[in-house]
């Protein structure tokens, strides 16, 4: 069942060349126009990039994800956006998980950060929902397992006194857009390298550039 909605043809090639493993890559955020460009919605926007630069259709809709599927240096690689709103995000990533029968270090969940710097990114291999509820209702759903990786993007603290809850529901101003853009085409990257090296190296080599761009980006105001 696994991979037998991939051509069969490109299956075996690449099985014989690389003997790949399938990912999941989850994008967290909220479905409908209301919600683009918002703060909370890019895990939706690097899902949406990373489909661009490898050419894969995002063109169906399966548990409750807009859905697609493809292969990047010969390995399967599925994409979702959970359509179910941010907060039940784990209704549809559980399912996923299950019907693809993938062990949960093979998900990679994308989401929104206030504690990094707008524009900071990190890769994590594990580790708790930190107050996010739709990285809450995904470790839910994985029947409370929290050993699965996640790409955090930052966009950073909100100003003053301003509820957290409004602040994610805005979008960013042009300043912090050039920083999210150019953020995304790091994800990109950074993707196609767990693809094709592992999780691990990638993360490695990966927070490295990262930790230093937080320091530089930190202290400048937006």
């Amino acid at each position: 069942m696994l991979l037998s909605r991939f051509p069969k043809r490109c299956f075996c090639t690449a099985t014989a060349l690389y003997n790949p493993r399938p990912w999941l890559f989850v994008g967290l955020g909220n479905p409908g126009d209301k919600f683009m460009g918002t703060r909370h919605n890019v895990g939706f926007e690097l899902i949406d990039a990373f489909a661009k630069s490898e050419g894969i259709s995002m063109d169906s809709v399966h548990c409750k994800a807009i859905f697609g599927k493809g292969f990047v240096n010969g390995a399967p690689v599925f994409l979702a956006k959970p359509q179910t709103y941010m907060n039940l995000s784990g209704e549809s990533s559980g399912p996923l998980a299950a019907y693809y029968k993938l062990p949960l270090n093979r998900v990679l969940v994308f989401h929104d950060d206030m504690d990094l710097p707008c524009g900071v990114l990190r890769l994590h291999p594990k580790g708790n929902h930190g107050r996010h509820n739709g990285l809450k209702s995904v470790i839910y759903h994985f029947r409370g397992n929290r050993e699965f990786p996640r790409l955090r993007i930052g966009i950073g603290r909100p100003p003053g006194q301003m509820d957290p809850k409004a602040f994610v529901l805005q979008k960013f101003n042009a300043r912090a857009r050039e920083r999210i853009d150019a953020a995304l085409e790091e994800g990109v990257d950074a993707l196609k390298e767990v693809l094709s090296k592992g999780f691990t190296e990638t993360a490695r080599c990966f927070n490295t550039v990262q930790k230093y761009k937080h320091i530089r980006l930190q202290t400048m105001p937006l």
